[in-house]
């Protein structure tokens, strides 16, 4: 009789521990997070590609009216689950473009076509911060190289204008501000804004400028992070 109840107290024990253990992997494989969460890399690589439109403050004209390249390497460096450091190498053209006949200060001549090229080497480097959905906002401070620099001016009558009498500076530092929005996983849509610190040049044509020159930048671009 103390047999019969030996074995029939084993069997309920058995079952009570199978069941639990049944119980137990189906809660598992409905919350995956309860027994492994995936860790976010510490680096992250990836390329982007855009379009700067620019302005230059300090000249006769204003409006984003000049389209350039904004393109490169990215990295990023988790500093927590809320932070990461950012910095990118970069190939950025800059300037600005005329879009009607203005007067120049003393209205001897009419500006009829103004353009300024400016080609910049440029590596921001930003602090940014990351929400639940995988979004960026970050801001911080680029440092550009200039590659050239050309201004063009045509006029009516003809003001035989050199830009090279004024030169533009060899580096350009900035502030910037970004945001990326998560389209897919590792896919961003980012708009970025971008001020220049000190003047680009400080030396100008008072007949066809107004003051110490500076590069006022939005750009639209897509990045990939692997």
């Amino acid at each position: 009789m103390n047999k019969r109840k030996g074995r029939k107290s084993g069997t309920i024990l058995c079952i009570i521990v199978l069941w639990s253990c049944i119980f137990s992997f189906r809660a598992g494989a409905q919350n995956p997070s309860s027994y492994y969460i995936e860790e976010p890399p510490l680096f992250r690589g990836g390329l982007v590609a855009g379009a700067n439109f620019g302005q230059v403050d300090g000249d006769k004209y204003a409006g984003y009216y000049k389209v350039g390249i904004n393109a490169g390497v990215t990295l990023y460096t988790r500093l927590n689950n809320l932070f990461s450091l950012s910095m990118e190498l970069l190939y950025a053209q800059k300037g600005a473009k005329s879009n009607f006949i203005k007067g120049s200060s003393s209205n001897i001549y009419n500006i009829i076509d103004q353009r300024i090229s400016l080609h910049y080497a440029e590596v921001p480097v930003m602090l940014n911060i990351t929400d639940v959905h995988k979004n960026y906002v970050g801001a911080g401070l680029a440092y550009a190289r200039l590659i050239s620099g050309t201004e063009t001016i045509v006029t009516s009558p003809n003001a035989n204008y050199n830009g090279d009498d004024y030169p533009f500076k060899k580096y350009d530092v900035s502030f910037v501000a970004t945001g990326n929005l998560c389209l897919v996983k590792g896919l961003y849509a980012g708009l970025r804004f971008q001020y220049s610190l000190l003047p680009i040049r400080t030396k100008v044509d008072y007949e066809f400028a107004r003051a110490k020159q500076y590069n006022n930048v939005w750009v639209l671009r897509v990045m990939y992070l692997f």
